[in-house]
């Protein structure tokens, strides 16, 4: 959930800094800081503060120097202040930090310094322990340190002693390095420094990077040279700004037709479902008895649609589960189970555990992500990256969508190799998925009348959706994307729950949000509509245009796709009317508060 940035070479680092932390923002931060080494002072010197980077900005207006440390962090140990903000010093070292160290009471204890530190952080006490150890090797001082931490990290690491150099090292938390002809760089997220170089590596776990203006080599424990992977970015950094929308949430939103035909249309073949080129093993969809999906928030919605497709057509029995409760149910798990984690960053710490945990059940497993690279797709048997590209905004959009066509592609190739359906019916599926793009942007162009609509929902408190079928887990997200930006409260509920205890809550001009795609369920819907009109409830309708009725007012005209189709175009026109409602409002769309878009401690 924080933030880092490294630089050391040819240029003044102050710059590159403050950059690449403006770019990390979207992760979630509360304060934020650089470490310079200063060559006339010959030591590292720290500016941080509570806030935002603006603020630190006009803090280092005179730091100078080409080498240095910089982090956003949002606060674990210790509360909001200048004085736990990062980067930590502790005698001659200076480092960031993200993740989370279980046992730094114990090392505060044991190093007895409780009176000698600034901050209330477990991140200082990392700094001591290091400096404990430092006695001019720090590739020495780095390895005894880290044999006694327990948790999760990714430091950067800097000594007064050694100028213009960086050290690195992590367990889980990501550290990402590139280098050019200017010099070198790290980071927690490629974000911050894919501009730089579209080569770039992931750096090993228990591996010391050492950062130097000509380049970085890495070692392991044992002093051994370390060769990573090289990667290569595949899209183009520079469209990664707002290209002119206010918020990066919009232009993700309107981006979708696209990444979500790229997604499809790379894996289709002969208009037959095709991950050879994800190297995906067809056997992990013949020889499981059963799937459990494993993600939280937004991906674990993209799961429910998952499960209503996969169960639908290969007759599969399909478990979603929140990632951060599910080693600790006790789950049924075998090598007839296969484990499908969905995350957007990859990194995920809840997924990421609760997926180490399945595989040593003997559960195989594949990933859906958008990072290359990325800790779980590093973790999985198999890996399914969405194109979505990059997404800036807090609140996932395009990220979404496409790991619910992924889904479906899933969901085809399965139903294909287990001969649930025919050639011919698989084709079928393939010819109505193909719609889905060209339906997207039928909504994104009738936005203005979502806009509309979105007017009544400003003063509101709360909000209530209704759904049956696949409309209620699209309304699941729905409500969570309304919740996340406009910070009304909301909640979607399966239609025919409401008598069951939730109608008690309408009352006169509730608002109350209906959606209607599945043919078999309207006049059940239609039923359902009737309980909270007749209880003052104000309807806004979202229905599929072949289900138009004059048993019920249309608000909203959804293109027609079939039933099973309809998940993605649907959730279009909802994460809309978020989007107008909390723009409306005047709040800050892309960076919710209290959220971040990575969430990497437990």
């Amino acid at each position: 959930m924080c933030g880092i940035i490294g630089y050391t070479g040819y240029s003044e680092a102050r710059g590159i800094l403050l950059k690449g932390l403006k770019t990390l923002e979207y992760r979630g931060y509360d304060s934020a800081g650089v470490a310079v080494y200063h060559p006339n002072f010959k030591e590292v010197l720290v500016t941080k503060c509570e806030g935002r980077v603006e603020k630190l900005d006009s803090k280092c207006a005179d730091v100078r120097g080409t080498a240095g440390i910089g982090h956003t962090r949002w606060a674990t140990h210790g509360g909001v202040s200048d004085t736990n903000s990062h980067p930590h010093k502790f005698g001659s070292v200076t480092l960031v930090h993200n993740g989370i160290i279980e046992n730094y009471a114990a090392i505060k204890n044991q190093l007895g310094i409780a009176n000698k530190l600034k901050s209330q952080t477990d991140s200082e006490v990392v700094a001591a322990l290091i400096d404990n150890y430092y006695e001019g090797n720090p590739n020495e001082a780095i390895i005894k340190a880290v044999k006694e931490i327990s948790g999760t990290f990714g430091l950067a690491i800097m000594f007064d002693d050694i100028p213009n150099k960086i050290f690195a090292v992590r367990n889980v938390s990501p550290i990402i390095c590139c280098q050019n002809e200017d010099g070198a760089y790290i980071a927690s997220d490629i974000m911050a420094i894919g501009e730089y170089s579209e080569k770039y590596f992931v750096l090993p776990e228990l591996a010391i990077a050492e950062i130097t203006e000509k380049g970085i080599s890495i070692t392991d424990f044992n002093g051994e040279e370390v060769q990573p992977d090289i990667l290569t970015l595949d899209w183009d950094i520079k469209n990664s700004g707002k290209m002119g929308y206010p918020f990066y949430m919009e232009k993700e939103i309107m981006e979708q037709p696209d990444v979500i035909e790229k997604t499809i249309s790379t894996r289709i073949k002969n208009d037959l479902p095709d991950f050879t080129n994800d190297n995906v093993d067809d056997s992990i969809f013949t020889e499981c008895d059963n799937i459990t999906v494993i993600a939280c928030g937004t991906a674990m919605h993209a799961g429910l649609i998952g499960k209503h497709i996969i169960e639908k057509n290969c007759g599969v029995p399909v478990t979603v589960n929140m990632a951060s409760e599910y080693m600790y149910n006790q789950p049924i798990i075998n090598n007839k189970t296969l484990v499908i984690c969905v995350s957007q960053s990859g990194e995920t710490i809840d997924t990421l555990e609760a997926l180490k945990y399945a595989r040593r059940k003997g559960a195989r497993s594949l990933s859906i992500v958008n990072v290359k690279g990325s800790t779980i797709a590093r973790e999985s048997e198999n890996v399914i990256y969405t194109n979505a590209g990059p997404e800036i905004a807090v609140a996932s959009t395009k990220a979404y969508t496409t790991q619910v066509a992924v889904f479906y592609l899933i969901a085809a190739k399965m139903a294909q190799l287990r001969g649930n359906l025919s050639e011919n019916g698989v084709k079928s599926f393939i010819t109505n998925l193909k719609l889905i793009p060209e339906a997207v942007a039928s909504v994104l162009e009738r936005r203005s009348e979502i806009h509309h609509l979105s007017n009544g929902m400003l003063t509101a408190e709360h909000t209530f959706m209704i759904g049956r079928g696949l409309d209620y887990p699209t309304l699941l997200e729905a409500s969570l994307k309304l919740k996340e930006i406009s910070y009304i409260h909301s909640e979607a509920f399966a239609s025919g729950e409401l008598k069951h205890g939730t109608i008690a809550l309408i009352t006169d001009k509730t608002p109350v949000i209906a959606l209607m795609t599945q043919s078999d369920l309207m006049s059940k819907q239609v039923s359902n509509i009737r309980e909270v009109q007749s209880r003052g409830a104000e309807v806004l309708t979202f229905i599929k245009k072949s289900l138009l009725s004059k048993d019920v007012e249309c608000s909203f005209e959804l293109p027609d796709l079939q039933d099973d189709f309809m998940a993605i175009p649907s959730i279009i026109a909802m994460q809309l009317l978020a989007y107008y409602v909390s723009s409306d409002k005047g709040l800050d769309v892309d960076k919710p508060r209290n959220l971040a878009k990575v969430v990497t401690v437990e």
